[in-house]
Order: C-alpha cells, then sequence, then structure tokens
C-alpha cells in the first residue's frame, strides 16, 4: 500500500491548526490518513471514551444482543489484517537486514522502508478498528469484560501507535509491532473460534495461555526497551523510556488479572 501527497483523509477543519513538534514528523507518512493532525487522533479517542461512559447506560435498556455473525467477521477479518502486519513488517526488515537490538530509523523511500511504513500505517489502524472490541461488550451487555485494563489498553495502544507511525515509522519500531500483531493473530483467531458454539468449546481449553503469551510479551518488550537504553542505541532516547514505562503498566496490570482469573479459579478446583 502507498499514499502520495496529496491523501488526506481526517475530520475537516481541524488540520491546520499546529501542534508541537510538527516538524520532526516523518517525511513520509506526514500526510497519511488520519496521521496529519493530533486532532484526528484526538476526536477518535474522545469518541472512544464517550462511548465507554455513555453507550452502556443506552444499552441497558435492552436486552443483550448475541451478534455472532458480525464477531465472527470481526474476528476473523482483525486476524488476517494482523496476519498481514506481521508478515509485511517480517519480511521486509529481513530485506533490509535489520537489527533486532538496535535499528535507527532512517528517512528512506526505498521499497522495503515503505512496506515497513505501510504495514505499521496499518498497525495503527487496526488499534482503531479495535474499539469494536468495545463496542460489541456494550451491544452483549458483557460488563465484567468492560474494565480499566480493556479500556486502559485500546486508548493508550491507540495514541500511542499514532505517535509512533507520526515521527518513527521505521526502524526499532518494527519488532514491538511485530510481536503485537503475532499475538494478536492467535488472540482474534481463538476469539472467532469461541463464536462457532458449544461444540468447538472443548477445544479451547487453552484460553489462559493467551494472557500468559501477553504477558510474555510484555516482558520481551521490557527487556527489549530497556537493552537499547543501557546500549544507548541510536535511535529515540525517549521512544524506548516511554516503551519501558508502558510495559511495566501492562505487565502489573495484566499480572494482576492473571492472577485474580486463574489462581481463583485453581483454589476453588483444589477445595
Amino acid at each position: 500500500m502507498s499514499f502520495n501527497g496529496s491523501t488526506k483523509i481526517g475530520f475537516p477543519g481541524i488540520g491546520s491548526y499546529p501542534y508541537p513538534f510538527a516538524e520532526l514528523a516523518d517525511e513520509r507518512t506526514r500526510t497519511w490518513p488520519l496521521v496529519e493532525s493530533p486532532w484526528n487522533a484526538a476526536v477518535l479517542l474522545a469518541l472512544y471514551l464517550l462511548m465507554v461512559r455513555y453507550a452502556p447506560k443506552w444499552m441497558a435498556r435492552y436486552k443483550p444482543m448475541q451478534l455472532r455473525g458480525p464477531l465472527f467477521c470481526h474476528n476473523l477479518a482483525m486476524t488476517l489484517l494482523n496476519a498481514h502486519i506481521c508478515l509485511e513488517l517480517f519480511t521486509a526488515s529481513r530485506a533490509l537486514n535489520y537489527s533486532i537490538s538496535c535499528q535507527p530509523c532512517r528517512v528512506s523511500y526505498s521499497p522495503h522502508e515503505m512496506r515497513i511504513a505501510a504495514a505499521f500505517w496499518w498497525f495503527y489502524i487496526s488499534k482503531i478498528l479495535e474499539f469494536a472490541d468495545t463496542g460489541f461488550f456494550i451491544l452483549r451487555q458483557k460488563w465484567s469484560q468492560l474494565s480499566f485494563l480493556h479500556v486502559y489498553h485500546h486508548s493508550t495502544m491507540f495514541a500511542m501507535c499514532w505517535i509512533v507511525v507520526k515521527w518513527i515509522p521505521t526502524g526499532s519500531t518494527f519488532l514491538p509491532a511485530m510481536m503485537n500483531s503475532f499475538v494478536h493473530i492467535i488472540m482474534y483467531g481463538y476469539y472467532a473460534l469461541s463464536v462457532l458454539g458449544p461444540r468447538i468449546q472443548p477445544y479451547l481449553w487453552w484460553k489462559r495461555y493467551l494472557t500468559a503469551l501477553q504477558l510474555v510479551q510484555f516482558a520481551i518488550g521490557l527487556a527489549w526497551g530497556s537493552q537499547a537504553i543501557i546500549r544507548r542505541c541510536e535511535y529515540h532516547t525517549w521512544v524506548s523510556l516511554t516503551g519501558v514505562a508502558y510495559m511495566l503498566t501492562f505487565l502489573y496490570l495484566f499480572g494482576c488479572f492473571y492472577a485474580q482469573k486463574y489462581r481463583v479459579k485453581h483454589r476453588k478446583y483444589k477445595k
């Protein structure tokens, strides 16, 4: 996928306002759809948080919806999209002989560099599409799943991805994005299968390992960011510092979720 300089998709009338560090934005993705202005991202995030705040009160008046067909299609589409992102990041980074530990972000218009930038743009778009997960929880009245962890995860990942695709869409960014998209292939594949009904449930015994896989991902991300800081990698230091702090929040929140959900169940089985 490629965009030309005239491709501009966003909310009308808000793209012309100034914002900090605009002059440092990567020139390759500067005008790509929903990337050009921070106000596009701010409006989308505000709409998401408003949905979280008010939609449950509106939906509580009605019966829960099943939505098996739309839910299966959404999960299948997200599985395929993440597979595309993961494959593009893997093959393009291999073709460029990217370093796993430290890869500076260079402004290059080579085909493989642009493939990585485009894949990360799709990664950013996938975080917008993931807002639908919250919408499905609300429509199906799965209130226990509409947790702080869920909202924090979806809202902050979207904001982080906009920052990265705006300023550093290539370089070392490829590794955490590739890991995350790989994990999401498995996650959305599981979610798609779980919609198919009780006949498939006996084969979905590995649900608990999805959270364990996420914890492993965050631990690797923490170690990767730490080594980049220690080695003084020729990559934006603020990205590594932010990433390390961000991974710590995920390790804590997902760790608490895992311990609460699966250790409690284990104790009940022992009794």
